[in-house]
């Protein structure tokens, strides 16, 4: 490879940690779940479903935060404690890519930053987040909540992987500094000398 095209793939590793990258990550994954929100209200009405055998589409309007969590509390807390928790969530990704190596983290991130934003978005107008995946034996969820539980997985994947990498560096270490690792070279007094073959005799 040349140096060329090296420098190359360097910089677009550099761009792909770049926080306006991630943040734009988030709004995608924002703008699809405000967009299925609003084909469900479109073609539904409210407590009107669609069977699809494992779940319904089923529309509904949560007050709470996610998984219908905190419906009894007042509309304006709610705005403000997912506000808050949405903003920083933006200001650690915004930290966090520009760290080196945290592509699988921050991609977690995006996910969980781009389905609070969602639901942040959608509860503005104070009739609460709509919902629309029924199962009959969990609280009615949307793709916001499931962007947040997958980027969660993400996130404990990519700490556990952080973990392991950081063991696997610390034992190299260790068996670097450890003696018995490295070959043993004779001490001056103990090499034994030859006679040059060009030295003079007696």
């Amino acid at each position: 490879m040349s140096c060329s095209a090296s420098s190359t793939r360097r910089g677009r590793l550099q761009k792909l940690g770049a926080p306006g990258v991630w943040l734009g990550v988030a709004a995608l994954f924002a703008a699809m779940d405000l967009a299925v929100k609003t084909l469900v209200e479109a073609r539904l009405e409210e407590g009107q479903s669609v069977d699809l055998g494992v779940l319904d589409i089923q529309l509904g309007y949560n007050t709470g935060v996610a998984f219908s969590i905190g419906s009894g509390l007042p509309p304006w807390v709610v705005v403000v404690l997912t506000g808050a928790i949405t903003a920083a969530v933006a200001g650690y990704v915004w930290r966090q890519a520009s760290k080196p190596n945290q592509r699988l983290s921050l991609l977690g991130l995006s996910a969980v930053l781009g389905g609070a934003a969602g639901n942040f978005i959608d509860r503005l107008d104070g009739a609460g987040v709509v919902d629309y995946f029924h199962t009959g034996w969990f609280p009615t969820f949307n793709v916001a909540d499931v962007l947040i539980t997958v980027g969660t997985i993400v996130l404990a994947i990519a700490a556990v992987m952080a973990d392991s990498q950081e063991s696997e560096h610390e034992d190299v270490g260790e068996n670097d500094q450890d003696p018995k690792n490295h070959p043993s070279v004779s001490k001056p007094s103990e090499q034994v000398s030859t006679p040059s073959s060009t030295q003079c005799r007696n």
